[in-house]
């Protein structure tokens, strides 16, 4: 697949998902799950010491992994740290990914300079600290920038907020990720990982919390969570039924207001219908 078909692909998935750099037995495990894009991850998920490591068994199964069709992302540490810069010079030497995953984003200083070392490579910014939430808007309008990520645990980690199972406090920074989102025009935020891998009901209400506030796509760090999020992300029976209906109708109108079950079907309506339509993946 080529950079403007593996960029599509990014731009539309629902599920990233994780694979430690330094367990490249997993790689191949990872593209054949389902997932939409498989992220390798150079940073929480590798110890300190086997971060060299990691990068060196990236590079050497690099051109296998291409072969997939499915979109390849780099996770990279904060390029405030040593372990960041380090990996910002080894991508600098690398056939570029298709995005590029950057640890506790807090400027658009940070993601500059990693566009600097892969400038083909959408950017994909992960907030996960108050600076990060501080600076949401500029990061959100730097060069390159393709999504939003949530990385909720780290942001919980840093501000001390303790969350209910709902993580109702956390919605200010879902909903402002939700804003930038929209005023920047770019593709639909990510939403942060469920850590219950066998939690099915705690996956589901997570993603269906994303997809409310408007994002479109999960962080997963186990291949079994990837269907859940699929169906879950997916539009129910009756929410499709009634998402054609309202495009018929609206299409034999040709395009101005109708009734329909006894409610007024216009612009709005229409592309609240659109957007059900298009979570059907192919659809």
């Amino acid at each position: 697949m080529d950079a403007s078909r593996h960029l599509a692909a990014l731009s539309a998935a629902r599920t990233l998902l994780f694979v430690p750099g330094n367990r490249p037995e997993r790689f191949m495990k990872a593209l054949e799950s389902g997932a939409d894009a498989v992220v390798l991850d150079l940073e929480d998920a590798v110890p300190p010491a086997q971060k060299a490591q990691a990068r060196t068994a990236i590079a050497e199964a690099w051109d296998g992994l291409c072969a997939s069709p499915v979109p390849l992302v780099v996770r990279i540490s904060t390029p405030r740290s040593d372990d960041g810069r380090q990996d910002i010079d080894w991508l600098a030497g690398r056939p570029t990914p298709a995005g590029v995953m950057v640890a506790k984003s807090e400027s658009a200083e940070d993601l500059a300079a990693v566009r600097r070392a892969a400038p083909a490579a959408a950017l994909l910014p992960l907030f996960e600290s108050a600076a990060g939430h501080a600076a949401l808007a500029l990061i959100a309008a730097a060069p390159g920038v393709l999504r939003l990520v949530l990385g909720h645990i780290d942001f919980m980690a840093d501000t001390g907020l303790h969350c209910s199972d709902d993580e109702r406090e956390l919605d200010p920074l879902r909903f402002a990720i939700a804003m930038q989102t929209r005023l920047q025009r770019l593709q639909p935020a990510v939403d942060g990982v469920t850590v219950a891998i066998d939690d099915e009901a705690r996956l589901r209400a997570d993603t269906r919390r994303a997809l409310n506030f408007g994002f479109g796509a999960k962080l997963c760090i186990h291949p079994r969570q990837v269907a859940v999020v699929h169906e879950a992300l997916a539009p129910a029976a009756d929410e499709l039924a009634w998402a054609r209906r309202v495009l018929a109708a609206d299409a034999a109108a040709g395009g101005a207001a109708v009734q329909l079950d006894g409610g007024m079907v216009d612009l709005p309506v229409v592309l609240q219908a659109r957007r059900t339509v298009a979570r059907v993946r192919g659809g």
